[in-house]
């Protein structure tokens, strides 16, 4: 049975040169709205989890979190879902270094920008600055990963960089860990707690 997640595979199968038949025939059959754009799988995760904690079941909605890939790719995924392609309403999180790709693509595809919320850095840095990073550290040590978290400040390039970039730093040293902590950092969060970016982009879907 076609879902959500079915569409969102045919749309990063249409997003790398497939045909886009079918994702156009599910986005009517599902009835699909809205399509978040994020960056990569770390913030899909992140999303998920949040609106899982707040009860809310995108699919059921008819919203499509979508990982791109990164963030060059977000003038293709705008072009396709957006006003020139399946006319869905776009919404997402974007690194403020990356804004400009955003910025181009979105007004490329007369999409509105209002609806994308910046982070400083990017998401796992503002998850770690809500946190603490003595939370985070107690969240490595309950994962397991306090041996490796110790030999990676051993590492003469880790010397003298402020904690919090050591953190955000060792997330991405080993594949598929900065999707498992996207999802353990969010669920770690006071609900007074959630990053500005993450918040606003839930409460706007």
């Amino acid at each position: 049975m076609a879902d959500m997640a079915t569409f969102r595979d045919e749309v990063n199968g249409w997003a790398a040169g497939g045909p886009g038949g079918p994702a156009s025939d599910l986005a009517v059959r599902l009835g699909v709205r809205t399509a978040v754009l994020l960056e990569g799988l770390s913030d899909l995760a992140a999303v998920e989890a949040l609106a899982a904690r707040r009860g809310r079941d995108l699919a059921a909605e008819r919203v499509c979190v979508l990982s791109m890939g990164g963030a060059m790719s977000v003038g293709r995924y705008a072009d396709l879902l957006g006003p020139p392609g399946l006319g869905l309403r776009l919404a997402g999180l974007c690194d403020e270094g990356e804004q400009r790709f955003y910025d181009r693509g979105l007004q490329r595809a007369r999409a509105p920008r209002r609806s994308f919320f910046v982070c400083v850095t990017d998401l796992e840095d503002e998850l770690i600055r809500a946190l603490g990073t003595a939370s985070v550290e107690d969240i490595v040590r309950a994962e397991g990963d306090l041996r490796a978290w110790q030999t990676f400040l051993r590492q003469p390039a880790q010397q003298g960089r402020p904690r919090q970039q050591q953190l955000r730093r060792f997330l991405g040293t080993k594949k598929g860990r900065k999707i498992r902590y996207g999802r353990l950092l969010v669920e770690a969060l006071g609900p007074e707690q959630v990053p500005a970016p993450l918040d606003d982009l839930l409460t706007s879907l």
